[in-house]
């Protein structure tokens, strides 16, 4: 894979001429463009279809889909229809509500012809830390324990990878050793950027160094003064130039 095809674009913005704007600056300079909940929300899922439009091969669809196994499934279903190449679910719904995701995404891709989106189980958002993990949410175990656990449990439902910090990068490629387990990791910087509102980063080389897939990289793309540079930056940055 070339070092800028690792690169997922988050388009985090409330316009669909912005969003536009950006996948046509960027194209040929990531090898991917999520979608997430401020977008869907301000301009709705036919945001999809323009982006398709303006040159974006390939979209992540950061749905972080959380609720009732039925409810999910639904949801599923109707995410097959926007051509996606992965969509996300949550890990903490447990097994049924992980696997009813899965079945619905091959259902949904039969019934609508698009190809089955890469099901992808958020393990724990970035900006959670050992602390909040412990005193916010009463989970007992370490971060790295609580994420290796969330790993297996997505993988021995069928999902295609998930979502992790780079700190956890070992810990999932441990529990779940399948080298076609994608690991895509935000909290992902450039050497020398802010971490905003993360508290797990690390620098695009060193996260795909330890295993990562796919690096989510938002602002320090989106917020360049010239995004295509910044883009090619931060792949050359991977390759070790």
């Amino acid at each position: 894979m070339e070092p800028k095809d690792r690169i997922i674009c988050a388009l985090d913005v409330s316009s669909t001429d912005t969003a536009v704007g950006l996948v046509k600056t960027l194209r040929g300079h990531v090898g991917v463009f999520k979608v997430g909940l401020e977008l869907v929300t301000a301009v709705g899922v036919q945001v999809f279809a323009r982006l398709r439009d303006a040159g974006a091969e390939r979209m992540f669809y950061d749905a972080k889909l959380h609720d009732i196994p039925n409810t999910v499934a639904g949801a599923m279903r109707g995410v097959t229809c926007l051509g996606a190449w992965c969509v996300t679910v949550h890990a903490s719904g447990g097994s049924a509500m992980l696997r009813a995701a899965v079945e619905a995404a091959e259902q949904g891709a039969r019934a609508s012809g698009w190809p089955r989106p890469q099901v992808l189980a958020v393990t724990a958002l970035t900006s959670i830390g050992e602390t909040a993990l412990r005193d916010e949410l009463h989970v007992g175990l370490s971060m790295n324990a609580y994420v290796g656990a969330l790993a297996r449990l997505a993988a021995d439902a069928g999902c295609d990878g998930v979502i992790a910090s780079p700190h956890e990068i070992a810990t999932v490629r441990a529990a779940v050793p399948d080298p076609g387990f994608l690991v895509v990791t935000p909290g992902v910087r450039p050497a020398g950027s802010s971490a905003g509102d993360q508290a797990r980063v690390m620098t695009p080389r060193s996260a795909v160094e330890l295993g990562a897939d796919y690096l989510v990289i938002g602002r320090p793309i989106t917020g360049a003064p010239d995004p295509a540079c910044a883009a090619d930056e931060i792949a050359q940055e991977i390759s070790g130039r």
